[in-house]
């Protein structure tokens, strides 16, 4: 499916959770979507005018959320939402990763839709998933790759923290796209103007081929092939005129 009619797919299925809810008693929800569906997803809310939705992925900060459009005399809440934490636990020394979980949860058959954010720390996981599909993770994922894992329903506070980050800095000549993906990569600037014209770059979960376009502290950059970042600081100035910059690598 070519991504013209894969996008025309996804708003068609969150424009119909709006009629429905619209229509009917019950909210109706769409995902597990990635970051950028989500903001597809705010944008078609904003073309409709429609107001009574909510984002939710189990926890505030998710990355992975589920859509929500809700009837005109409900008001949003996160309790309504079909999404079950599920915690893992083995052994610290095992070092298992993201992937290592995502793998094996795709490979017992599960669509990536249905899963939610996946928070790794030593000795202990927690998934969040769409509530169907809850009792076949509990039932069917019994080892991650050859490590045994002990599954249990809801995840004991404080949350793991999941994603960790690699740091990095530089001294660029302006906030331009093409100075910070250099930066954030290692390239030229010659090299970076080419990934950004050539679609390679989505800042803020936009593709984005403007390399003069400004990037400000907080944004986030995914760049093809070479990994997702965010922008932390722009400045100061150093004394030669150029721009300090801080940020961090998605590991």
């Amino acid at each position: 499916m070519d991504k013209q009619s894969a996008n025309a797919i996804f708003e068609a299925k969150i424009c119909d959770a709006v009629r429905l809810a619209q229509s009917g008693a019950k909210p109706r929800f769409v995902g597990f979507l990635d970051e950028c569906q989500a903001l597809t997803a705010q944008k078609i809310m904003n073309r409709l005018s429609f107001k009574n939705y909510m984002l939710w992925g189990g926890y505030n900060g998710s990355e992975r959320v589920v859509f929500g459009a809700f009837p005109d005399f409900t008001e949003p809440d996160t309790e309504s939402f079909p999404i079950t934490a599920v915690t893992a636990g083995y052994r610290a020394c095992d070092l298992l990763t993201h992937r290592d979980f995502l793998g094996a949860l795709l490979a017992n058959g599960l669509q990536r839709e249905t899963l939610g954010d996946i928070l790794v720390e030593e000795g202990r996981c927690v998934i969040f998933s769409r509530s169907e599909v809850t009792d076949y993770i509990l039932s069917q994922t019994q080892k991650i790759g050859r490590v045994g894992v002990r599954l249990e329903k809801d995840a004991a506070l404080p949350l793991p923290v999941g994603r960790n980050f690699e740091d990095f800095s530089a001294v660029v000549a302006s906030s331009r796209l093409d100075c910070i993906v250099a930066a954030a990569i290692g390239t030229s600037r010659e090299k970076s103007s080419e990934i950004i014209r050539a679609g390679l770059v989505m800042l803020n979960h936009e593709v984005n081929t403007s390399v003069s376009a400004v990037v400000t502290p907080d944004s986030k950059l995914s760049i093809r092939g070479k990994g997702r970042f965010v922008l932390d600081r722009l400045g100061p100035m150093t004394k030669k005129g150029r721009l300090s910059i801080a940020g961090r690598k998605y590991i």
